[in-house]
Order: C-alpha cells, then sequence, then structure tokens
C-alpha cells in the first residue's frame, strides 16, 4: 500500500500527503501543510472507500492524519524548562 500510494488516492491529494504507519486498522497520514490536514479529515471517508477498493476491505479501518511537524526553537544541549524570563522587552 505504501509504495502504491499516488495510485490509491490520486496524484492531487498523494502530492500533499504521504503514509507514515499502518497499525491495527488505523492508517497514519502525514500532511504538508495544515490546510491539507484540514481537507484530508474532510476526505477521510472517500478516501477510506478507495483504499479499500483497491486494497481489501478492513485493511484500513480509520485514519489519523497529522499535520506538518512544527519546528523547535530548543538551541543548544542546554534548556531550562519554563517561559524563561519575559522582561527583556521593556
Amino acid at each position: 500500500m505504501f509504495s502504491s500510494w499516488d495510485r490509491l488516492v490520486g496524484d492531487e491529494v498523494a502530492e500533499h500527503a504521504q503514509p507514515v504507519s499502518l497499525k491495527d486498522g488505523e492508517l497514519t497520514v502525514r500532511a504538508t501543510s495544515t490546510a491539507w490536514a484540514t481537507q484530508l479529515r474532510l476526505l477521510q471517508g472517500q478516501l477510506i472507500a478507495k483504499i479499500a477498493a483497491q486494497v481489501g476491505h478492513g485493511v484500513v479501518k480509520r485514519m489519523r492524519i497529522q499535520g506538518p511537524s512544527a519546528p523547535s526553537w530548543r538551541k543548544g544541549p542546554r534548556h531550562v524548562s519554563g517561559r524563561g524570563p519575559r522582561d527583556t522587552y521593556g
């Protein structure tokens, strides 16, 4: 299923979303943007039906849609928990 993702869901969806894992009938998909993640959530029922028609019923029972991962603002090997000092702007 992972190797033929573009054939299963279509070129446009495959361009903006990639499957990450399939475990216990739950397919995890990572979208390229939050807008595409929302779109995939709306198309979830149709995508499951398309996949079931080509791969088999019951292989994918539900989908978990993830947006892009946020950048890490953590720099360097040491880190102090909390918000830190906020008096540097005034």
